[in-house]
């Protein structure tokens, strides 16, 4: 993959790249809301010892090399191909990839491999709420739990591997990572992208192979940010989905606001919307109507 800046509100545009990241060592450095409340917890956190035990050696190092098989082909995107302004790190987890910014302090493509089978395991997975800053990533250049507090208007930590898709209990405390977050519209977040997510799945359930799915924000001119360590705020978010067994491809682009669900849009117009050319590189045979 490759990523290219889009003028002053730097929006990430992605393209697939055989590169891999040289590794290095960074430890010095939905659900709808009916059912958050069944589930009736509380968000907490977890200490940054605790944290970086739920990643594996591997896990630790700045390198899509543990985990190129969640991209489809198993050609990760390549970090060199990010402006250098945006200080792009690769980041693995159990069953996602995170291209992050450590300018934006924020995710820029988070990457899922999805199938049936996983996707049954995830049913039986409870929420922990137990968000953290992650330890791979050095203070200064990671969104911290105080940016989020206290903001008028309130923002959610909004998951982009959304937490319904961890398929085991230490997948789903990697997904409370705020590696994997982006300040999000609360109404936006509980309720619309909460119903984008839930028909990922079912279109993930029913297909006859994996799913790849692309989620991340796009930064127009005129952002915001919030939190001392200016963790940037989305005006747009985008959740791509390519089918590897039909090579159908759809995708949402919604505003970061409360806002009407729209029927998916072909890979060609999330391309004109968007200019994120995530799959480029693959064969897109079709789309689909709705999911």
């Amino acid at each position: 993959m490759n990523l290219r800046n889009i003028a002053v509100g730097l929006s990430a545009l992605v393209l697939f790249s055989t590169g891999a990241a040289q590794a290095r060592n960074l430890l010095d450095l939905i659900d709808h809301p009916s059912q958050h409340e069944k589930q009736g917890h509380r968000s907490g956190s977890i200490s940054q010892s605790a944290a970086i035990d739920l990643y594996s050696s591997k896990q630790q190092q700045a390198s899509f090399d543990g985990c190129a098989d969640l991209f489809p082909g198993a050609r990760p995107i390549s970090t060199a191909s990010v402006p250098a302004t945006m200080k792009p790190m690769a980041l693995c987890s159990d069953s996602f990839a995170v291209l992050y910014s450590q300018t934006s302090k924020t995710p820029l493509v988070v990457v899922e491999r999805l199938s049936a089978a996983q996707l049954q395991d995830a049913k039986g997975e409870e929420r922990t709420n137990q968000f953290y800053p992650d330890p791979r990533i050095p203070k200064g250049a990671r969104a911290e739990l105080s940016d989020y507090r206290a903001q008028h208007p309130a923002m959610d930590r909004g998951h982009q591997a959304p937490a319904a898709d961890a398929p085991n209990s230490n997948a789903m405390a990697q997904s409370f990572a705020l590696s994997n977050m982006v300040p999000q519209d609360p109404t936006n977040n509980r309720k619309i992208w909460s119903k984008v997510e839930a028909d990922v799945r079912k279109f993930a359930m029913r297909a006859e192979g994996n799913v790849f799915v692309f989620t991340g924000p796009i930064f127009d001119e005129g952002h915001t940010t919030i939190g001392d360590d200016q963790v940037w705020v989305p005006t747009r978010l985008f959740k791509l989905v390519y089918d590897a067994s039909s090579k159908r491809a759809w995708a949402y682009v919604l505003p970061n606001t409360e806002t009407r669900i729209e029927k998916p849009m072909d890979y060609e117009t999330f391309v004109k919307t968007t200019g994120l050319k995530l799959l480029d590189q693959l064969p897109v045979s079709g789309s689909v109507v709705r999911s």
